[in-house]
């Protein structure tokens, strides 16, 4: 059991919001050490699998560029604008929307999402214009709101769609697990069992994302009767 320390950091460096990349590598150091291994071959085996799969994140990278240009001139302006123009868009509907399409793309082993190159120059915003166009100006701590919702939309529509694809990273690594300990479970059943729980967070997010549009119309409506209310004394 001693084992499996590295969780225990993982879930306090999150709790007390400690930088992710050093929890995670601290996670990783203890993990090997108290199973045997010295602390240099720690580190031979991060630097190895850095550079294995180091071709994996320039994809990533080289959009980042790309994006920072694009909000530079007005990206995310331009995303606010066309959401105000569609009539009966709310906030929860289109994270809503981007959820649904996250997930069914990510169930058929296309990324057509991510925080950097997605969420942020065009989902957020298009949720913050779909309540501006209904409310106008949002306060800061509404923004703030539809922003972790999201955030929540895409790690939920990535994270179960992808356990759908069975050549998925998530599904090989547990199929290697079960043939190492003798345990015969093919790809596609694993992707079976998990088309439940993608389904479960799809509704479960759904739900959600109906009480964000009841929260902001709650809030932007107080102003409103806090007038009447001065207006009768």
């Amino acid at each position: 059991m001693i084992k499996l320390i590295g969780v225990l950091i993982v879930a306090a460096g999150f709790l007390f919001r400690f930088n992710t990349l050093l929890v995670v590598m601290a996670a990783g150091i203890v993990t090997g050490m108290v199973s045997g291994m010295s602390f240099e071959e720690v580190m031979t085996m991060f630097g190895k699998f850095f550079i294995e799969n180091r071709y994996m994140s320039m994809p990533i990278l080289l959009t980042l560029p790309v994006i920072g240009i694009l909000e530079r001139y007005g990206l995310k302006e331009q995303a606010e604008k066309l959401i105000k123009k569609a009539k009966g868009a709310t906030a929860g509907r289109v994270l809503l929307s981007y959820l649904f399409i996250r997930e069914a793309s990510a169930a058929i082993g296309l990324n057509i999402g991510g925080h950097a190159q997605t969420v942020r120059p065009l989902i957020a915003p298009m949720a913050e214009g779909a309540a501006q166009a209904r409310y106008g100006e949002v306060p800061d701590r509404l923004r703030d709101d539809i922003k972790a919702h999201a955030a929540a939309a895409e790690n939920t529509g990535w994270f179960f769609g992808e356990d759908i694809f069975i050549a998925t990273g998530a599904i090989l690594l547990m199929k290697g697990f079960f043939d190492s300990v003798g345990m015969n479970v093919g790809v596609w059943d694993m992707a079976l069992w998990g088309l439940p729980t993608a389904l479960a967070a799809f509704f479960i997010s759904w739900t959600r994302f109906y009480r964000l549009d009841k929260r902001i119309t709650r809030a932007m409506s107080q102003p409103f009767k806090q007038t009447q209310k001065k207006e009768v004394m």
